[in-house]
């Protein structure tokens, strides 16, 4: 998988130290490079993965996939207040996240009318967590104020990542993730880079790529760590944050995690990081020399192939590409079906038996005591409830309730569990319980 480079414009002044600063809008691509080095055989099961994904999705009886929900948690990480951003510019992320998957942009009316045989929609609802993986009430936002200056440097420019991970990790200066099975975990940091004395902001994001993610700890492995990394001027549609990437200020539109996020669930580059002779594994992609960047050309055709009996041209609405934000607006329906392929695999626990993702709860309805208890569990509401259990903090299903006054736990190991009872008009009313 070759580099994709992206020319930075630099001063007259940097111009007799350098010709160019050579570093990717996007390194997920790379990252998987980095991981190889580290665990050798791991870009091998990422392809493994993908392919697994890939068959099932062809398989599959059910084309269009159910609707799904992610629990999210955003880790700002920030040295300055600007890299700070308010909780606006989050909610408004989420919001353009929910847009995109659930093919509710305003802007896919431009998408050209030749892709209408290839639009797909994935049916994703993002949400930011309404427990934390204690079973606490949280909004989903974490903040961390760090002495990192900025997670990116110049080993960047070799494919080391070691520098830009840190902000994942607590101890160095970033934050631990959340349980990373049940969250999808983003990061939003400044990973600009020094180049003779001048701050180039240029990678934007990167994204971990579907592994045999349920086989191993999350995070324990030579650093790798999952979830999405996004530069803090490209986070949100209404970030006060002007970004330049080096060549002048660009439209920012929440796509860039968009992107990000594609690539969380399974999906390459639209041109497979290569010529005409590359693929992106997904056979409603229009193939492209090259990645777009940042424009909008609907002129280029660099590639012949057959989709449905059509050579359709470069799709730049395709979020997927490197072009300009103001115009990706779709994803086609192959990649819907590979994403609906991961979330059935390798991220089944995100989106199944999951209590992260509980869209409607109400903790303080309901009462429960003693809280620790080492036995009888008493419980209190004023209502009628027709069904409830007790739940792991993987979200196993450990005791299905008969009665909804008391429980016995006394069978039950030491530990944190979640109790959940539904209502007549299927609000769920959650609390947290501690076996002692």
């Amino acid at each position: 998988m070759r580099t994709i480079l992206s020319l930075l414009a630099l001063t007259t002044l940097h111009i007799s130290f350098a010709q160019e600063l050579n570093i990717p809008r996007c390194m997920s691509p790379e990252y998987i490079q980095y991981q190889e080095s580290l665990n050798p055989g791991f870009a091998a099961s990422v392809e493994k993965a993908f392919n697994e994904a890939l068959a099932f999705s062809s398989n599959s009886e059910q084309k269009d996939p159910a609707p799904h929900t992610i629990p999210v948690v955003v880790h700002i990480v920030y040295n300055t207040p600007a890299q700070n951003i308010p909780d606006s510019v989050i909610y408004n992320q989420i919001q353009t996240l929910n847009e995109d998957f659930n093919r509710m942009n305003a802007d896919t009316a431009n998408m050209r009318p030749a892709f209408d045989i290839v639009k797909g929609n994935p049916k994703i609802n993002f949400m930011l967590a309404n427990i934390d993986p204690l079973g606490n009430p949280t909004n989903g936002i974490t903040r961390t104020s760090t002495s990192t200056t900025s997670f990116g440097s110049m080993a960047l420019l070799s494919g080391d990542f070691s520098d830009l991970e840190k902000v994942k990790s607590t101890l160095d200066g970033g934050e631990d993730p959340w349980d990373q099975s049940r969250y999808l975990n983003i990061w939003v940091c400044n990973m600009s880079v020094t180049f003779f004395g001048q701050e180039i902001t240029a990678l934007l994001g990167y994204a971990t790529p579907p592994d045999n993610l349920p086989n191993w700890p999350p995070g324990s492995t030579n650093g790798m760590s999952d979830g999405v990394v996004i530069q803090y001027q490209a986070f949100g549609s209404n970030n006060p944050n002007p970004l330049d990437p080096g060549t002048g200020p660009i439209d920012v539109r929440g796509r860039t995690t968009t992107h990000e996020v594609g690539h969380y669930l399974g999906l390459r580059h639209i041109w497979g990081d290569g010529d005409c002779t590359a693929q992106d594994g997904i056979a409603d992609t229009p193939n492209a020399a090259d990645q777009s960047q940042q424009d909008c050309d609907t002129t280029k055709n660099t590639c012949v192939d057959n989709i449905q009996g059509i050579d359709l041209p470069d799709m730049v609405e395709n979020f997927m590409d490197y072009s300009a934000e103001t115009c990706q607006n779709s994803f086609t329906e192959g990649q819907v079906q590979l994403i609906d392929g991961v979330l059935a695999l390798q991220r089944y626990d995100l989106v199944h038996n999951n209590p992260a993702a509980l869209t409607s709860i109400e903790m303080d309805q309901l009462v429960i005591f003693p809280n620790p208890t080492n036995g009888i569990l008493h419980i209190e509401y004023n209502g009628t409830i027709q069904s409830g259990g007790i739940y792991d903090l993987y979200g196993k299903k450990v005791l299905e309730l008969e009665q909804f006054d008391q429980v016995d736990l006394s069978r039950f190991n030491f530990g944190v569990y979640l109790l959940e009872l539904e209502k007549e008009d299927g609000k769920k009313l959650l609390k947290r319980i501690i076996k002692q």
